[in-house]
């Protein structure tokens, strides 16, 4: 985060004849991290003793900068005379290449002695996560020491104070919207289940009744694909704060990624360091979802926990814990939430990855009657659930408001206008390399493993290839013939169709039994 603060112990760098290095953009996509580069002969760095991966503080024209050091021997990426910034560092930085910069020692954050603290497992206090969420929004943290603190907090379970401390300072660490209404709405689901895109229909079909509906979602962290990501397909998400405030008024609603509207910014470098480490903690998720909508501006929210034998959440007193944790911080924050328990035994829809969730979304929203039924279906009994909070719509009636809505068209106008609004994106194509999966036996499918399919997706190259992906062509209950084909595998690269490959080829994560066999699905509460 580039900030007007004095520079700190630099006065050698003020000096230009030891200090001044020109600037140059080094294209690297550094993602969330802010990197510089200095070359080996620099005078600079043989003088003042700078190391590899060491943090320093960049400072041109008043603004300063953390980043870490990356040494070069190529004078063709840096000279011995500049300092190269990746696309982050640079963008923050906002100076034109050539300017002069200088570069010093940055202090070692004191806030690491906490998450060493968090490390052997003490419980930190309020002040703690204040100190460690400002450092890491402000890059004074390396990944490895953000990664520290992430697997501290995952191991350590936090309790629910801890939560709240945390989810508070995370708000704190970026910009927060108020949008001077009374109700403002959105929605969230817990995840763990593949093809949930139920908030792309939410958004249109509640900003079409004239609610408030400001979706800022986070990219896919262990899932093939996250609502932006999706939305992605379809138009711009990354929409400066300014603009999203703008298409907010004008359409009532919008559905774009909360990380370049500077809204609790420390959730998204915290993401980039969970995504490859593969851990989504029930703290660090509960502080994550609640941080977001609160900088949103969101004061009623609803809650989605799928419960299921493969969810992310597989035993309904887990969910009751969750839904616990999640309306104790909320009303300490004070959102007016409703945390609901749905059926997670399965897939919703039948894509399993960007492209392949949009075109869902858009039959169901175009009342396509190849639409997946599921997807629609969930999507209006959530719908419901959010339009009474507002005063006016009795309840119970709810659903049926949200059902006119999306059999009318009124929907799909909102969203293409939306759509629109955002940046309209021509469309993408699906992976150009498939192979199809089929049953091995006869019988009834009865189970179908989120985790699994999930698993394909990614190795075929969701989210990062939007056209990536599985389709499914088979749910819970199906009768399949030895040979049918259960679903088919989308991919964009050699490589990744092979991953993909041999993970169905070890399991393809569908158990075919007779009908007796198929689980008990929990009911919705």
């Amino acid at each position: 985060m580039a900030t007007n603060e004095p520079s700190g112990p630099v006065s050698d760098a003020s000096d230009s004849r030891r200090g001044s290095l020109a600037l140059r953009w080094v294209g690297i996509d550094t993602y969330r991290e802010n990197v510089a580069y200095i070359h080996r002969d620099c005078a600079i760095y043989r003088a003042e003793g700078f190391q590899a991966l060491s943090k320093i503080a960049v400072t041109c024209g008043g603004v300063r900068l953390l980043a870490t050091l990356n040494v070069v021997d190529d004078a063709a990426i840096v000279s011995p005379g500049q300092l190269g910034l990746s696309e982050q560092a640079f963008s923050e930085l906002a100076a034109i290449e050539g300017a002069d910069l200088h570069i010093a020692h940055a202090e070692r954050p004191h806030s690491m002695d906490a998450v060493r603290r968090k490390i052997v497992g003490e419980r930190l206090s309020e002040q703690d996560y204040k100190n460690i969420i400002s450092d890491i929004a402000a890059h004074r943290f390396a990944k490895t020491e953000i990664a520290a603190f992430v697997v501290s907090t995952a191991q350590n379970e936090l309790d629910r104070e801890e939560v709240f401390y945390l989810t508070q300072a995370m708000v704190s660490s970026g910009q927060r919207i108020n949008w001077r209404e009374t109700l403002v709405a959105d929605k969230h689901c817990i995840g763990g289940i593949p093809g949930n895109r139920t908030s792309m229909l939410l958004v249109p079909i509640l900003a079409a009744h004239g609610m408030l509906v400001p979706k800022t979602s986070s990219r896919a962290i262990t899932s093939p694909a996250g609502t932006a990501d999706t939305m992605e397909v379809l138009c711009d998400v990354d929409l400066p704060l300014g603009r999203l405030q703008e298409i907010v008024r004008e359409q009532r609603g919008c559905l774009a990624w909360g990380g370049q509207a500077g809204l609790s910014p420390a959730d998204d470098i915290l993401i980039s360091v969970e995504r490859p480490l593969g851990i989504d903690s029930r703290g660090q998720m509960v502080a994550s979802i609640l941080s977001k909508k609160v900088a949103a501006g969101s004061t009623h929210l609803l809650i989605d926990i799928p419960v299921g034998p493969t969810a992310k959440v597989r035993h309904m007193d887990a969910a009751q814990s969750l839904r616990k944790l999640l309306e104790y911080v909320g009303q300490r924050l004070n959102l007016q939430m409703e945390v609901i328990i749905t059926d997670g035994r399965q897939p919703i829809g039948r894509g399993i990855g960007p492209a392949l969730e949009a075109r869902d979304v858009m039959m169901v929203l175009q009342n396509d009657p190849d639409a997946p039924q599921d997807l629609r279906q969930k999507a209006l009994n959530l719908a419901g659930r959010i339009l009474e909070f507002d005063p006016d719509v009795r309840g119970g009636a709810g659903f049926g408001i949200a059902r006119d809505i999306l059999d009318s068209g009124r929907a799909l106008t909102k969203m293409n206008a939306i759509i629109d609004a955002q940046g309209r994106r021509p469309p993408v194509a699906f992976g150009r390399r498939t192979f199809d999966v089929v049953s091995h036996q006869t019988g009834v499918v009865v189970g179908i493993d989120n985790f699994q399919l999930a698993r394909i997706a990614r190795y075929a190259g969701a989210p990062m290839d939007k056209g990536a992906g599985v389709d499914l062509y088979r749910k819970l209950g199906d009768r399949v013939e030895s040979g049918d084909m259960l679903y088919r595998v989308y991919a964009e690269y050699a490589a990744d169709e092979q991953f993909a490959r041999v993970l169905t080829a070890d399991n393809h994560g569908y158990t075919i039994g007779d009908l007796a066999d198929l689980p008990r699905a929990f009911v919705p509460s």
